[in-house]
């Protein structure tokens, strides 16, 4: 996490956000509010809600019976009596989660402070966005990934799996079900998804059904998962263009689930080591073109 991402809070926000407060019932400015679009977290404005998983329960504090893939994190009070569920990215305390309460179909209910939260309504972007991407080992999809104009960040984790938290060792088994993933952080006014998307594909082999180059095993195949249905679409047109160049593409799109942060020393790997990626480099597939509009400008 980059602390320059973290917009500076008040007192209060300080109070409910970091030191794990609450705001009283009724009193948040979105706990009675239906308009359509997306909540972003205060602190670091990534998106964490979509207008269309809230609903009305009555308890005095924002309600929703999902979250974004990937995007909260879930954990027990020091109590051991609630599951406490925060940003993902920037451990903002966002409020609890309760289950089997009946409220939805889901039978979820993520109980919000709306302090913790921004809302940004349809029609306008959001300011940052994340994308994650499995491409082979994650040492070289970050690599390629850190420089690339419009990334504020990245981290590399596990997606795709049952297995709560994995170890790499573990993952390294391939019968977790779980991928090497990219977790990419971007600024939505230097690029957007689609070119991110295209540098995804110009960055290993697409063709490769069994892994990536020596690095065989199901948690080193292609894969893209998406958040939405907008990166959805996206990635499935851009696949699409592919094949209709005669490209065979072995990636995979699947719906983005829940990000395990790998351990500490894979964080950076190549800029801690010194060294550089043994499979992972820009090949050309895409017309120039495509990557000036956002990114060459």
């Amino acid at each position: 996490m980059k602390k320059d991402m973290l917009k500076k809070l008040d007192p209060y926000e300080e109070f409910v956000i970091i030191k794990k407060g609450t705001e009283k019932p009724f009193t948040g400015k979105y706990n009675d509010f239906y308009e359509k679009g997306t909540y972003v977290c205060k602190r670091c404005g990534l998106p964490l809600y979509k207008s269309s998983s809230k609903f009305k329960s009555e308890c005095g504090w924002p309600s929703f019976d999902e979250e974004i893939p990937g995007a909260v994190k879930r954990q027990m009070d020091a109590d051991g009596q609630r599951t406490e569920i925060t940003c993902a990215y920037c451990g903002s305390h966002l409020g609890h989660v309760f289950e089997g309460e009946g409220y939805t179909s889901k039978n979820v209910r993520h109980c919000v402070n709306s302090v913790s939260m921004e809302f940004v309504p349809d029609g306008e972007k959001v300011q940052r966005n994340r994308a994650f991407f499995a491409a082979g080992c994650f040492w070289g999809t970050e690599y390629m990934f850190k420089t690339f104009k419009g990334v504020l960040d990245t981290r590399v984790g596990y997606m795709g799996g049952k297995k709560k938290n994995p170890t790499y060792e573990q993952v390294c088994t391939g019968t977790t079900g779980h991928f090497e993933t990219a977790e990419i952080i971007y600024d939505t006014s230097e690029v957007d998804y689609a070119t991110l998307v295209r540098f995804f594909f110009e960055i290993h082999d697409f063709s490769q059904f069994d892994g990536q180059g020596p690095d065989i095993g199901e948690q080193y195949k292609s894969v893209i998962f998406y958040t939405d249905d907008a990166q959805r679409q996206v990635a499935e047109s851009v696949k699409k263009e592919l094949q209709k160049m005669g490209r065979v593409v072995a990636t995979e799109i699947r719906r983005a689930s829940d990000f395990w942060l790998a351990e500490d020393y894979h964080q950076d790997y190549y800029e801690k080591t010194h060294k550089v990626p043994y499979c992972h480099y820009r090949r050309s597939v895409f017309s120039p073109e495509v990557f000036k509009v956002k990114n060459e400008e």
